[in-house]
């Protein structure tokens, strides 16, 4: 994992951090929660969802998995 990413790894991030960091586009990602495989996404006060470090392992299984 690059350095960046290991930063970004140790904290919450917003949906646009994900995306950048991913490079995945909201509708991939809202989508594959949607179908389960992201799970236990949090919402901040504003409803807006807030990933943690076992949602961004989620997404790098994913990623992985699809390259396959």
């Amino acid at each position: 994992m690059p350095g960046t990413m290991k930063k970004m790894a140790s904290k919450k991030l917003k949906t646009k951090e994900i995306c950048e960091l991913f490079d995945i586009s909201k509708a991939t990602l809202f989508r594959w929660e949607s179908r389960g495989l992201i799970t236990g996404v949090e919402r901040d006060w504003r409803g807006w969802r807030i990933y943690h470090q076992g949602n961004i392992k989620e997404i790098e299984r994913i990623i992985k998995n699809k390259v396959r």
